[in-house]
C-alpha cells in the first residue's frame, strides 16, 4: 500500500531516521522489477503478444542496467512500453525542497548585481534546476543549500508519474534537451564557464528519472553528440565549456528500423553506447490483433471523469452494438493485408491504430443507423465500412513505385476487397459449410467446387435475375424481403443468430454478397452511396 505524502519525512533528519537509502535510478528499477517478478505480477498490463518476445528482452535490459532502444515500425507499442517503465520506480522519491522555502520573492530572478554572493545568499536567490538527492546534491545551489540548512533541510517528494519525460526528435535543438547559456545570468557578471550560467535542458532536469527520445534518427547530429557524451560520461558540455555533473538518468530511445539502419542517420558512437536494442513486432495472428483492437477501443472510449459523456453507460444501454465475429476479422484482416500489399510502403509499416480507427468508424456508422431508424441492437455491416476512408487516409504511406497509378482511396478499396475475400473464403472452406449439391444457375466461388448451404437462398434470388441493393442506411427489414428464410446453418457458420435477428441477418447477407463480389462471382455497381449487386 502506498504511503500518503503527508506521512512521509519532511526534513533531512527525519529522512535519515526513516532508514531511506539513496539508489541510482537503474538500481531502483532493477530492485522493484525483481520484487514484481517474485510476486508474479503482470509486468506490462495491457501489452498483448509480447509475453515471449519483447518483454523478456526488456526485463533483461533492466536487470543489466542498460539504456534501451526500442526498434520497430509505427504502432508497435514502443512509446507505451517506455512509459510503463515508470511502474518500476518507487511511488515517491525524496528531494531537497529548495524552491519551497528559499525564494521569498519569485520575481527577483536573476538577482541584482552585487559583490560576490556568500553561500547563504546564493541559494536564497536561486533554486536548484534538478530534484536534488538529499544525501548527494549535484549542483552548487544544492550543495550550498544543504550546507546552510544541515539536518533541518526541508524534504519534498517526487511522485513516480512525474519522473518520466519524452521528446519527439524532429525539430529538437541542443538547448531543448541538453541546455544553453542563459544570457540573463551573464548580465549579472556570471562567467560562461560557471555552472550558474547554464539553463538546463530536459535531460539534466530529469536527474534521477527517465528520459525518452522518440524517432532517434531524426535527431540533429549535434544533439546526438550531446547524447553520446551523457551516455558515456554522464556530464554536460555546453558551448565548449565542460560542466561536470553526476547526472543519474535512464535514457530510452525509439526508432524505425529502416531509418535507424540507414548509413549516416545515427552516429556510430551513439549506437555503440546504447546497451540493449529491443525489437518490437506486429501481432503474429489475426485473433491477437482483434484482441488488441477491442482492448484499445474499449480504453479509448472510457474516461477517468465519471461525468464524461464518453463514458455514459446510458448511451451504451440505449444504443447497444452487437458485432459479428466476421466483421471484426474483416477489419483486422485489412491491416494484415496492408502489411503485405505491394501498394503500401512497408518500410513505414501499418500501425495498429489503422485497425482501431476503422473499427470505431464501423461501429459509429452502425450506431448512427440504429439511432436514425430506431433499431436495436446496432449490428455493423460491410456497407458500414464504406466510411472507413475518413479514418484510414493518412495512416498508410503509399509505395510510389507499386501504387503510382492508384489514388489513396483506390488503394484502400483494394485492401478492403482483398480482406473481405480472405475472410469470406475462410468461412467457405470449413467442412460444415460444404453443400451436397450446387445450384447450376449460381456461380461457384473460386475456392470451392460446389456452392455452400449458406449461399443457397441467395442463389435462388440471383437465379431469378433479381438485383440486390444494400446500403448503410437501409433498414434491416429491407433484407428480410431479399432473404425470407435464413438457413439454420448460418447461425452455426457465423456464430450469430441470423435466423432470428433481422439486423444480424442483414449483416450476414452483406458479408456474403461482398465476399462473392470480391471473389469475382457476381458484379456490383455503386449508386448514390448504395451498392447494387447483380448476377
Amino acid at each position: 500500500m502506498t504511503t500518503p505524502t503527508t506521512a512521509l519525512p519532511r526534513t533531512l533528519a527525519d529522512l535519515r531516521r526513516s532508514g531511506w537509502v539513496s539508489r541510482p535510478i537503474k538500481v531502483e528499477l532493477r530492485d522493484n522489477l525483481v520484487a514484481a517478478l517474485r510476486r508474479g505480477d503482470d509486468l506490462f498490463p495491457g501489452i498483448l503478444g509480447y509475453e515471449d518476445t519483447v518483454i523478456p528482452e526488456v526485463v533483461n535490459a533492466i536487470l543489466a542496467g542498460h539504456d534501451m532502444l526500442f526498434l520497430g515500425e509505427k504502432g508497435q507499442a514502443k512509446s507505451r512500453l517506455m512509459r510503463m517503465l515508470v511502474r518500476f520506480l518507487d511511488p515517491h522519491l525524496p528531494y531537497l525542497d529548495i524552491r519551497r522555502q528559499t525564494i521569498s520573492d519569485p520575481n527577483q530572478f536573476p538577482p541584482p548585481r552585487t559583490s560576490a554572493p556568500s553561500a547563504t545568499s546564493a541559494f536564497s536567490s536561486f533554486s536548484s534546476p534538478v530534484h536534488e538527492d538529499p544525501y548527494n546534491p549535484i549542483t552548487s545551489q544544492g550543495r550550498a543549500f544543504l550546507e546552510a540548512q544541515g539536518e533541518n533541510a526541508p524534504i519534498a517528494w517526487w511522485p513516480r508519474e512525474d519522473r518520466y519525460a519524452e521528446r519527439l526528435a524532429p525539430g529538437t535543438k541542443f538547448a531543448d534537451i541538453i541546455g544553453e547559456i542563459d544570457p540573463a545570468r551573464l548580465v549579472t557578471g556570471t562567467s560562461m564557464s560557471s555552472e550558474d550560467a547554464l539553463h538546463f535542458g530536459l535531460i539534466p532536469r530529469m536527474h534521477r528519472a527517465i528520459f525518452a527520445m522518440n524517432e532517434l534518427p531524426d535527431l540533429d547530429d549535434l544533439v546526438q553528440v550531446g547524447l553520446f557524451n551523457i551516455l558515456e560520461e554522464r556530464d554536460v558540455q555546453i558551448r565548449g565549456h565542460p560542466i561536470k555533473f553526476d547526472i543519474d538518468v535512464l535514457v530510452l530511445f525509439s526508432a524505425n528500423p529502416t531509418t535507424y539502419n540507414r548509413s549516416g542517420k545515427v552516429i556510430p558512437q551513439l549506437k555503440d553506447r546504447i546497451g540493449s536494442t529491443i525489437q518490437t513486432h506486429y501481432p503474429r495472428t489475426r485473433d491477437l490483433g482483434i484482441e488488441i483492437m477491442e482492448q484499445e477501443t474499449a480504453q479509448s472510449t472510457s474516461s477517468p471523469n465519471p461525468k464524461s459523456e464518453i463514458q455514459n453507460p446510458k448511451f451504451e444501454t440505449d444504443f447497444p452494438v452487437v458485432i459479428p465475429r466476421f466483421m471484426k476479422e474483416v477489419v483486422e484482416q485489412m491491416s494484415m493485408t496492408a502489411r503485405k500489399s505491394r501498394y503500401i510502403d512497408q518500410a513505414s509499416g501499418v500501425s495498429a491504430r489503422f485497425s482501431i480507427a476503422n473499427y470505431k468508424t464501423m461501429i459509429a456508422s452502425a450506431r448512427q443507423r440504429a439511432i436514425r431508424l430506431n433499431e436495436r441492437p446496432a449490428v455493423p455491416r460491410i456497407s458500414d465500412l464504406a466510411h472507413f476512408h475518413a479514418s484510414a487516409i493518412g495512416k498508410l504511406e503509399l509505395d510510389l513505385m507499386g501504387a503510382h497509378q492508384m489514388t489513396e482511396k483506390q488503394t484502400l478499396d483494394a485492401i478492403l476487397a482483398e480482406a473481405v475475400k480472405v475472410v469470406f473464403e475462410e468461412y467457405l472452406g470449413t467442412s460444415a459449410l460444404r453443400a451436397e449439391s450446387s445450384s447450376p444457375s449460381f456461380p461457384s466461388p473460386p475456392s470451392s467446387s460446389s456452392s455452400p448451404n449458406t449461399l443457397r437462398e441467395i442463389a435462388e434470388v440471383f437465379a431469378k435475375g433479381v438485383k440486390i441493393e444494400v446500403g448503410d442506411m437501409l433498414p434491416s427489414s429491407h433484407y428480410e424481403k431479399v432473404i425470407k428464410r435464413v438457413p439454420k446453418i448460418w447461425d452455426k457458420a457465423f456464430e450469430v443468430n441470423a435466423s432470428e435477428d433481422p439486423a444480424v441477418r442483414a449483416s450476414c447477407i452483406e458479408f456474403i454478397l461482398a465476399g462473392l463480389w470480391a471473389s469475382d462471382a457476381i458484379s456490383r455497381a455503386e449508386r448514390h452511396g448504395r451498392v447494387l449487386y447483380e448476377p
